[in-house]
């Protein structure tokens, strides 16, 4: 295969071997048609009106999911160049990576985690894996079942950022970015598309990330750390020159990182306080301030790769790409980036309202799974009845339906809440 010589040809095997083009197009490596192909797909673009921290319909400039999986992509592709792995395989990872979170975000993840107890639980990564594998529609194998994008082996393993099963995930604990409790356990793959799994992870060491789902994982890291904050300071509800240390100290410790002295977390503010970029005066919505704000996302981001940069190319020599090598996060890095999630976390995550439509959400979902439940395909999607029909039990019927809620978005979610059960009080 042409392009990527230091990826040999398993890595850039597909599940289902795929004949050459009809049309005639221009000459394209197997790394940029997976980029291709996620891009075009449709559960990318349904991302638009997923929930990243608030509901996209609260604000024209708050972040959604789509928006924060395009940052999340332009920051690991720069540091997979820095790094010295392939850019447009982590990319495609980093616009891949919220594929499969359900509407509500984590919170929604909480809902049809439990809901799905009966039929191998629910987790976003995991989602992703299958949308990837099998929910998205365009490659078809002998056995006339579908095989999804049919991405590259070494995609895939990028794309995994929790490379083991239900059965051997941690209790979690802690908190998500957008305020919502660990309560799902973390993991890549649902019992029924181990075979794909067992594929993908040929040679693989046992629970152990790729190279590039490192560099995915850091660069999706560093952005809702650095976003969360510009996304509180424009809406009015953080002012990083009036900080209350001591109440933000004790969130960073419940959510983030606990038993850490209120010195060190001290010392890692100082220390980005000395950053150019960072304000000495309150945020006024001017054209100036906003510029400011934006220099200084630019240089936290910034700050952060470099260093894992640095840490990395320190602590080894490479080659940097696949199983070979390890991605290095200096404790200070972690600390900072801790601190700024924690002031976002204080400011914005634990407001009341968040607090009580995030109630609000986790009842309308799962009504709406035990609605869908019990009246079968008569309203799920042809894709999805046809899986109801295909399906051997009820766990298997289950799944589809967790499938079609997976899929909806917070807008649709309520829509259809509101067309199969009434609007709600």
């Amino acid at each position: 295969m042409s392009g990527t010589p230091r990826y040999d040809e398993a890595a850039q095997a597909r599940w289902v071997a795929e004949p050459p083009k009809r049309v005639p197009a221009p000459e394209r490596k197997p790394f940029e048609r997976d980029r291709a192909r996620v891009v075009h797909a449709a559960s990318f673009r349904r991302l638009a009106a997923k929930t990243q921290v608030v509901g996209p319909q609260s604000d024209d400039f708050v972040r959604n999911r789509l928006t924060h999986s395009l940052e999340v992509a332009q920051v690991a592709r720069d540091l997979a160049r820095a790094l010295g792995t392939e850019p447009d395989l982590v990319e495609t990872a980093a616009l891949a990576h919220d594929l499969g979170h359900p509407p509500f975000g984590h919170n929604g993840e909480r809902v049809l985690a439990e809901a799905a107890a009966d039929c191998g639980g629910f987790e976003g990564n995991a989602q992703t894996l299958r949308l990837l594998t099998r929910l998205e529609a365009k490659t078809f194998g002998p056995d006339g079942r579908s095989a999804g994008l049919n991405l590259t082996r070494a995609t895939l393993d990028a794309c995994t950022k929790y490379p083991w099963p239900l059965s051997d995930a941690d209790v979690p604990i802690g908190v998500h970015a957008d305020g919502s409790p660990k309560v799902v356990r973390k993991f890549g793959v649902y019992d029924d598309d181990g075979p794909v799994f067992d594929w993908l992870r040929a040679g693989a060491p046992a629970m152990r990330q790729c190279f590039e789902a490192q560099v995915m994982d850091l660069a999706d890291d560093i952005a809702y750390s650095v976003h969360d904050i510009e996304d509180g300071i424009v809406a009015g509800r953080i002012d990083l020159t009036a900080l209350d240390t001591e109440v933000v100290w004790a969130t960073v410790r419940d959510w983030y990182l606990p038993g850490i002295p209120d010195s060190r977390l001290q010392s890692a503010l100082e220390a980005l306080k000395e950053i150019a970029t960072w304000p000495t005066a309150s945020y006024d919505g001017s054209r100036r301030r906003q510029g400011a704000l934006k220099n200084l996302t630019s240089d936290l981001i910034g700050r952060f790769c470099a260093a894992i940069q640095d840490a990395t190319f320190r602590a080894g020599s490479g080659p940097f790409l696949r199983h070979q090598a390890s991605a290095v996060v200096p404790l200070d890095t972690s600390v900072e980036m801790g601190v700024l999630k924690g002031i976002a976390a204080h400011y914005v995550m634990q407001a009341d309202d968040r607090v009580r439509a995030m109630a609000r959400q986790r009842e309308l979902l799962a009504e709406l799974v035990e609605v869908l439940v019990k009246t079968g395909p008569d309203h799920l999607e042809p894709a999805f009845a046809g899986d109801w029909a295909d399906a051997a039990d009820d766990a298997g019927r289950l799944r589809v339906v967790i499938d079609q809620v997976a899929s909806l978005t917070d807008a649709s979610a309520l829509a259809w809440h509101a067309r199969l059960l009434g609007p709600r009080a």
